[in-house]
């Protein structure tokens, strides 16, 4: 990774740029960005309220639940159940313990 780096940095030395266009990491191959950091944020949000408020009748959001609503809420467009499943596990966020914001787990002190 050292080398990578090293040999960017010398076959920009001849170029007038900032240290900073400089040491700027190459585009990436692949798909674009799908979703928003704020889309996401709110995604994360609406895991961590109650179904309730939402006039959903369950005790808990489940992926798919949560798919329905941020697409009804015109937050995002379209997500599958995996996506919204895949996002949630990434960031350890688990609709079923909504309380976990409020309360610290047992044994630690806030």
């Amino acid at each position: 990774m050292a080398r990578l780096w090293r040999n960017r940095w010398f076959e920009t030395s001849d170029k007038e740029l900032s240290i900073f266009q400089r040491l700027q990491d190459s585009e990436r191959i692949g798909a674009p960005v799908k979703f928003s950091m704020e889309q996401v944020i709110e995604l994360f949000g609406l895991a961590c309220s109650k179904p309730e408020d939402y006039g959903r009748p369950i005790s808990h959001w489940t992926p798919r639940e949560l798919a329905d609503e941020i697409m009804k809420q015109g937050i995002i467009e379209s997500i599958s159940v995996r996506h919204v499943g895949r996002l949630l596990e990434e960031a350890h966020l688990k609709p079923h313990q909504s309380r976990y914001w409020l309360t610290p787990p047992c044994g630690r002190r806030i």
